[in-house]
C-alpha cells in the first residue's frame, strides 16, 4: 500500500508539472496577443535565449527579441496564437516541450478597410527550468513549418 501511495504522489507531481508547463505556454499565447511584454518576459528566465529567425525574426536574448516584437507586433491588428499537441519531458528541475502552433494574423489597415491576412503553422521548441516562480523558458526556438496568405 505505501508503494502505491508513493507512485500516486509522483505522478500527481508529474501533472501538477504538466499543468504548469501547459499554464506557462497559454500565458505565453496571451501576452503576445495581447502585445503585454512584461507579461512575456515573465515567461522567461533573465538569461534566455529566444530564436525566431526560421519565420524571419530576430534571434537573441530577451531584451533584443522584446524590442523587436514591440515594433513588429504593432503592424497587426489581430493575433492568435493557438498551441497544442505539447510534448513534454520532464526531468526533476529540467524540462523540454514540443509544442504544435497555429497563428492566424491579420494586419493593420486604414480604417474601413481590412488587412491582409494569413496564417503560420510550426513547433515551439522550449527549455524550461523550475524557478522559485514556478516554470520558466529559458531558450525558445522557432521552428517553421507552413503558411498560407503570405
Amino acid at each position: 500500500m505505501a508503494l502505491s501511495y508513493r507512485r500516486s504522489m509522483t505522478d500527481l507531481s508529474y501533472l501538477m508539472d504538466r499543468q504548469n508547463i501547459t499554464d506557462l505556454l497559454t500565458r505565453y499565447a496571451a501576452a503576445v496577443d495581447n502585445k503585454d511584454w512584461e507579461a512575456y518576459r515573465k515567461i522567461f528566465t533573465s538569461d534566455a535565449t529566444i530564436d525566431y529567425s526560421a519565420v524571419g525574426g530576430a534571434a537573441g536574448n530577451l531584451d533584443e527579441v522584446v524590442a523587436f516584437l514591440t515594433e513588429s507586433m504593432a503592424l497587426f491588428s489581430a493575433s492568435q496564437h493557438m498551441i497544442t499537441n505539447e510534448q513534454v519531458a520532464i526531468d526533476r528541475d529540467t524540462a523540454t516541450v514540443r509544442a504544435m502552433f497555429l497563428n492566424p494574423m491579420q494586419f493593420a489597415a486604414p480604417e474601413g478597410e481590412t488587412g491582409a491576412f494569413f496564417t503560420l503553422g510550426g513547433w515551439y521548441n522550449h527549455e524550461l527550468v523550475r524557478t522559485a516562480d514556478g516554470w520558466k523558458s529559458n531558450r525558445l526556438v522557432e521552428e517553421f513549418s507552413w503558411s498560407n496568405g503570405m
